[in-house]
């Protein structure tokens, strides 16, 4: 399988037993398909000015850490301690985080911005990706919670009660798109086609309203994939996807990689879509740096973005949204590596190539999603991201930058709502770079990426919203009820990180 072997893992902590639940990581979190890379001197930083304002102002306000981190106040706290450390990137001031009346105040200004992140993940109820159980049975073996002592654990926090907890309650998301991954071994899809359909057909029917989407996994080359696609798009999912790598979650067993352009096996894909009214076409791209290529270097061709444009251009009917920006340096990698090509290039693999396509290829059909390429990088090294961003925006156009998070390997998803709604990209990157600003939390280019764009690609009208004024939704009047409880956002990650976790935090 293409996990990390069990002595690679045993050399890990799980995530979810990190002695602080910052409001925002403070390193990076991993699947169990690549090691992480070590917390870094500037995120250790972060972290010391993280707790230290916790002890600080939350003492003030009455609220123990846990509490701090779980309000408004604790969220811009996160941001002012990355300013701090990093330099000026994001708009979070200390007497934000010293107020909670200003913060919350912000916060619920800001709580009914239309987000629709259609990048969204649950596990099977039957899955066998049992590595993520170690998470709790760690725990108990600590013995800080004795309820989980010697007691057999289960995946319930990566499947989908706790997805609905962390998408529709504890964030401001308003639509989710839920997605998966294939593999050549069945049982090894995160969802099956069926089970997407599935579970977006019943949370839509609990809310009265569309708040799931759902995507048909496309598998070019693989037996029978063709007639297995036709049968996916006659359940109506609103988009498909695939992975040009083939099997992402088993890499030894991927077998049939493809290429987007492929005239004779992919375009089938394409004319299937066609027919059957289906205009987005998603595609894995990225998350492949070095350590991964030396690994599986077969299949490094086909993680780069060299294949989009003709695509593009062939299929002027179709948009052709590539997930994770075509973003190299996540999957295994470090924000550090991709913050120094920028330095020394002024490009990001394999972000600057897909932003030059629109202009190569003269089409105006290829959108860059900004799942994992944003969470790995903007509380990493936010100067990257920021370039990131600027890179996309001045080559796609922001209005073809779209919103997704990858959620719920990273938690809520509300820590990366706010930070894209406080991040600007630094006046010298303007200038040096020619990149346009972000603008206001709620502005024109943070709306467009947030919800507009993908209103349109999903051809949703906004105007009808169930989730605001008189006529809400059930999920809407379920988050005012959960919300009049008082902060209960987790704040946890789930995966593995590198380092010891300090036990006696949890005495």
């Amino acid at each position: 399988m293409g996990f990390l072997t069990e002595q690679e893992i045993a050399e890990l902590n799980p995530s979810e037993l990190l002695p602080h639940a910052t409001p925002i990581p403070t390193q990076i979190v991993s699947s169990d398909e690549y090691t992480p890379p070590p917390q870094s001197a500037q995120q250790q930083e972060v972290e010391a000015r993280l707790l230290a304002m916790a002890d600080d102002l939350g003492r003030k306000q009455g609220l123990s850490r846990r509490q701090f981190f779980q309000s408004a106040a604790g969220m811009a706290a996160g941001f002012v301690a990355l300013n701090d450390t990093f330099g000026a990137v994001f708009d979070a001031s200390r007497a934000e985080a010293a107020t909670p009346e200003l913060a919350q105040q912000r916060a619920e200004a800001l709580k009914d911005q239309f987000i629709m992140d259609m990048h969204t993940h649950f596990l099977r109820d039957d899955t066998r990706l049992e590595n993520f159980v170690r998470s709790r049975e760690a725990v108990g073996k600590a013995g800080w919670n004795p309820a989980l002592v010697d007691k057999p654990q289960t995946l319930d926090d990566l499947k989908f009660n706790n997805y609905f907890k962390e998408i529709y309650l504890d964030s401001d998301t308003k639509i989710a798109l839920i997605s998966s991954s294939p593999s050549e071994i069945p049982r090894d899809w995160f969802l099956t086609n069926e089970m997407m359909i599935e579970a977006r057909d019943k949370v839509n029917k609990e809310a009265g309203a569309r708040r799931m989407f759902a995507h048909a996994i496309f598998t070019p080359g693989w037996d029978g994939w063709l007639d297995h696609l036709e049968g996916s798009l006659e359940r109506k999912p609103e988009s498909i996807k695939g992975y040009t790598v083939g099997d992402n979650t088993n890499k030894d067993q991927a077998k049939h990689p493809w290429r987007m352009d492929d005239e004779k096996v992919t375009y089938k894909a394409y004319e299937l879509c066609v027919k059957h009214g289906i205009k987005n076409v998603c595609v894995h791209k990225g998350l492949f740096p070095e350590a991964t290529a030396r690994r599986w270097p077969h299949l490094l061709a086909y993680a780069k973005v060299d294949d989009v444009g003709k695509a593009a251009k062939d299929w002027p009917q179709l948009n052709f949204i590539i997930y994770h920006g075509g973003y190299r340096h996540a999957g295994g990698g470090t924000a550090d590596a991709g913050w120094r090509e920028f330095e020394q290039t002024g490009r990001v693999s394999w972000v600057t190539d897909l932003a030059e396509i629109p202009e190569k290829f003269g089409v105006s059909n290829v959108y860059a999603d900004v799942g994992q390429l944003f969470a790995q990088s903007v509380v990493a090294a936010p100067r990257l991201s920021a370039a990131l961003m600027g890179i996309l925006g001045k080559g796609l156009g922001y209005e073809r930058v779209v919103w997704g998070t990858d959620a719920v390997w990273t938690g809520s998803p509300q820590w990366q709502i706010e930070a894209l709604r406080r991040l600007e990209i630094p006046e010298d990157m303007q200038k040096t770079h020619g990149f346009k600003p972000l603008g206001a939390a709620d502005g024109p280019v943070k709306s467009m990426i947030f919800g507009d764009t993908n209103a349109r690609l999903y051809n949703i009208d906004k105007s009808r919203r169930t989730d605001i004024g008189p006529d809400r939704d059930r999920f809407a009047r379920l988050k005012d009820e959960y919300e009049k409880r008082g902060p209960a956002r987790s704040n946890l990650r789930y995966g593995y990180v590198r380092g010891p976790v300090d036990w006696s935090a949890f005495a």
